[in-house]
């Protein structure tokens, strides 16, 4: 797993410096609430999964950087846990909800951190991935910062996200977000 430097020295400003999230808009895209646990994999500080944590009757936060991993299990309602988004700590079927915001570029190996959500996901589960829309200059140039920075990270347009889930075993489509993102819903289908 490669060690996530860069969150861990940007933990104790990320929440001031990320935009604070719309629980509603989560809630609706997510269909909540929801009888079963919601993971936020890749969750940082939990500040998205906080918005909707009420929500269900489990929220955990996954995440390979222990100092965001400290911040999100201060948050009520969060349990958090440190974790790579390619071997999560869940039996199959057993997640009800499955949250990934603006993370899943900084996913090492993103077509099997896919395939893990899937395996974890309940049949009828869903699968909210929030992710900055590369199509766009602005968002262009904030890869070519962290590609710079080092940070690893790989930016897919809104269809190869939907192929990305389709191929782990998920039906997917995508809506345009708010000015620089994207939301790709991906469900499981029922047994």
């Amino acid at each position: 797993m490669r060690q996530p430097r860069h969150f861990d020295w940007i933990a104790p400003f990320y929440d001031r410096l990320a935009s604070k999230p719309d629980g509603e808009e989560l809630a609706a895209l997510l269909h909540l609430p929801a009888d079963g646990p919601l993971v936020e994999v890749g969750g940082g500080t939990g500040r998205v999964a906080a918005a909707v944590a009420s929500m269900v009757p489990l929220c955990v936060v996954s995440d390979p950087s222990i100092p965001m991993a400290r911040r999100a299990s201060a948050k009520e309602g969060l349990s958090a846990l440190l974790g790579s988004a390619s071997a999560l700590p869940f039996a199959t079927g057993s997640v009800a909800r499955v949250l990934v915001s603006d993370a899943l570029h900084h996913f090492p190996d993103q077509p099997a951190a896919l395939r893990e959500i899937s395996r974890i996901l309940a049949p009828g589960g869903r699968l909210l991935i929030l992710e900055p829309d590369i199509r766009r200059l602005a968002v262009k140039m904030v890869a070519l910062g962290e590609t710079l920075a080092g940070m690893g990270s790989h930016m897919h347009t809104p269809r190869e996200i939907v192929a990305l889930a389709e191929a782990a075993g998920l039906r997917a489509s995508f809506r345009e977000g708010r000015r620089f993102s994207v939301s790709v819903l991906a469900d499981k289908p029922p047994a």
